[in-house]
């Protein structure tokens, strides 16, 4: 059972470090939205201006690994792999938004299925917040807002705003938690030609992870840059948050009646008030006819989360509606990854065999930090306005004993072995 709660990357995916490189319609879509910023308040007489709109991916996905499965986030029950060659669920989604606008204020409502950890795609509130553009310069929100830690934060759901399939799994699976409630602030302002977001924020968030159990994260505080100078787009990112959950709570039951040093393991890994801190950096070239992407971050936490650096580099050729790709993803883990546990020496009999038992699970549970490389290549096509038909290849690796971003693995599951992943998915916006 506890290799359910804790398939591929769950552990460290609260707040793992990494920064998506930014596509041309988002730079656009920044451009766009600075504009808009600057503007004066538009006449409040006319009344709230409303549109709906939205997105979707159908996607299937086959891996040739039947020991466990490829998924695109830990936060899904199933993907390709033991739970079958074939699985729409890995990048399948459908999702609305609504927007209203008078004067300096706006508000925003999305909502998205996809696949959830107990199998159902049960619409979840991605987005709900409320904006006010204090100073042309100046906007302020509250609610449910989308993290600001990737360059493509608010768009890393829309398929169709990014070159590849999915955003990398070392980088942007490590982080499945991508909205929270809370407050944030922006200020834009330019140095000559190069333009400025500086972003603060500050929220909690929480994730039903099913069977009663779900993983809290208080105390939310982030600080976020972005430059953006001509076709250069980079943007820096640090942040921190205490982390609490009962998962493995039988474990650490377990270890803290071995005395003193079951106690100070249980105290070293259980995740309970546990901080968590982040730093990232990530940055894009695209002058048109190309594109090249590059990200890094690093995350750190004492607890059964670990710690790790992620890694992602990326690029692009654009010839008329196509547009081929390659990319290099990994991560590693910046801890060990085992333990010896508690001593067996001494312990009778029957408690050593319950002692090693606990130790076995523990390090079952640390194997979950993962350790990956993924090289990848792919096409993509603009079928038509506002549809994009993508073909990717990929090749997954976890290394050192870990089942890397694999979930739902099965004992028979050995590390250092490749599994190849075809995608197809449609992507689309209305």
């Amino acid at each position: 059972m506890l290799s359910h709660y804790f398939p591929g990357t769950l552990l460290p995916a609260a707040f793992a470090t990494c920064v998506l490189a930014c596509t041309p319609l988002y730079a656009q879509a920044q451009t766009q939205g600075q504009a808009q910023a600057a503007d004066p308040a538009p006449d409040t007489a006319a009344g709230p201006t409303w549109k709906l709109s939205g997105f979707g991916t159908l996607g299937v996905v086959h891996s040739n690994n039947r020991e466990a499965d490829f998924s695109s986030s830990v936060l899904r029950a199933s993907g390709a792999g033991v739970s079958g060659s074939w699985s729409p669920d890995v990048d399948s989604r459908l999702a609305a938004q609504l927007d209203v606008s008078q004067g300096a204020w706006s508000g925003v409502l999305q909502v998205i299925s996809e696949q959830r950890l107990n199998g159902s795609y049960h619409p979840r509130v991605e987005w709900a917040n409320i904006k006010y553009q204090m100073t042309p310069d100046l906007a302020v929100r509250v609610g449910r807002i989308a993290l600001p830690v990737f360059l493509g934060a608010e768009s890393r759901k829309v398929g169709y705003t990014i070159p590849w399939v999915r955003t990398p799994v070392e980088v942007y699976g490590a982080l499945p938690i991508s909205s929270s409630d809370g407050v944030d602030a922006t200020w834009r302002w330019n140095a000559g030609a190069v333009r400025h977001a500086t972003q603060v924020f500050s929220g909690s968030t929480d994730q039903d992870l099913g069977f009663g159990l779900q993983i809290d994260a208080e105390n939310i505080l982030g600080l976020s840059h972005s430059i953006d100078y001509g076709p250069l787009t980079v943007r820096l990112s640090a942040a921190r948050a205490r982390l609490n959950t009962d998962i493995a709570a039988d474990l650490f039951a377990g270890l803290r009646m071995f005395g003193p040093q079951g106690q100070m393991l249980a105290e070293r890994y259980a995740i309970v008030n546990k901080r968590v801190s982040m730093i990232s950096a990530g940055a894009s070239y695209d002058p048109g006819a190309w594109f090249v992407t590059a990200e890094t971050g690093r995350t750190r936490t004492d607890s059964l989360l670990g710690g790790g650096t992620s890694v992602y580099v990326g690029a692009g050729w654009r010839q008329g509606a196509f547009t081929p790709y390659v990319g290099y993803a990994q991560i590693r883990a910046d801890v060990a990854t085992s333990d010896p546990g508690l001593s067996l020496q001494g312990l009778p009999p029957p408690v050593a065999a319950g002692a090693a038992q606990i130790n076995g699970a523990l390090n079952t549970l640390l194997a979950t930090i993962p350790i990956q490389t993924t090289w990848s290549t792919g096409v993509r096509w603009d079928v038509a306005t506002n549809v994009a038909l993508k073909l990717q290849f990929e090749s997954v690796r976890p290394r050192g004993g870990s089942r890397g971003t694999l979930i739902n693995s099965t004992p028979a599951f050995r590390s250092d072995r490749t599994t190849n992943v075809t995608s197809i998915a449609l992507d689309f916006v209305f």
